[in-house]
């Protein structure tokens, strides 16, 4: 009994001294890092001042290389919604992990080899397999049959499309438009070009989600409720 006893009195003496061991190891890490941190400030010029802003400056560019990217708007195209010089903050993520763009959203776009060598930003009016055709009796724009009233971000005066077409958007790509549609350069304008005006989902940079600049213009940009009503194409699934 008593050397049972004896067993365990060692078996808890013990875990103190385990417990200060681990305690110290972590200590002496915190310190290595601290002086490593402390070396770095002293070779820059500038010290921690500089360090910082390093930091900071990277932390920006994976920020907006991977999440969220400013763009700054170059033309009337999208007006009245986004005028020349607004800045919009483009959630890269959005469409990353199985999700899709939607009619409606407004995305930024590689246009190269499709509009021209440039970024765009344009409006998703028709996605893979829809009907798009314009202009219907009333003059509207009409998706899969269904008659969409754009007037809640059309530009004042303008119609639909001037130009009439009825295209069938292919799996894998997006029919667009500007807001501005007598001041738009979009897909309307490549329907006879390779690739018959559509662009690719996969050269789809991002949505554009808030307007970030001017200050008194910050707002959230979210999908109009005028595509809601529109059915799924023939064959899709969702």
């Amino acid at each position: 009994m008593n050397t049972e006893a004896q067993h365990t009195e060692r078996d808890r003496s013990s875990r103190p001294c385990e417990s200060e061991e681990i305690s110290d190891t972590q200590g002496r890490e915190g310190r290595s890092r601290f002086a490593l941190v402390a070396r770095a400030a002293d070779w820059l010029p500038g010290g921690r001042f500089t360090l910082t802003a390093l930091v900071c400056l990277l932390f920006l560019l994976l920020f907006s290389s991977f999440v969220m990217q400013p763009f700054q708007i170059p033309s009337g195209s999208m007006e009245q919604g986004l005028r020349i010089g607004d800045r919009v903050l483009v959630n890269k993520l959005a469409y990353r992990f199985g999700a899709e763009p939607q009619r409606g959203d407004v995305v930024v776009f590689d246009g190269t080899g499709y509009f021209g060598n440039a970024d765009y930003i344009k409006r998703v009016v028709g996605v893979g397999g829809d009907h798009v055709v314009c202009c219907d009796k009333e003059g509207r724009l009409e998706v899969n049959g269904r008659s969409v009233d754009e007037s809640t971000f059309l530009y004042p005066g303008d119609s639909p499309s001037d130009v009439p077409f009825d295209v069938v958007v292919p799996d894998g790509t997006l029919f667009l438009l500007g807001d501005h549609r007598g001041d738009s350069s979009d897909s309307r304008d490549h329907l006879g070009s390779p690739g018959g005006g559509m662009i690719p989902v996969g050269e789809v940079i991002g949505r554009a989600d808030w307007i970030a600049w001017p200050s008194d213009r910050w707002t959230r940009l979210t999908r109009p409720g005028a595509y809601a009503r529109v059915p799924a194409a023939d064959g899709a699934h969702g």
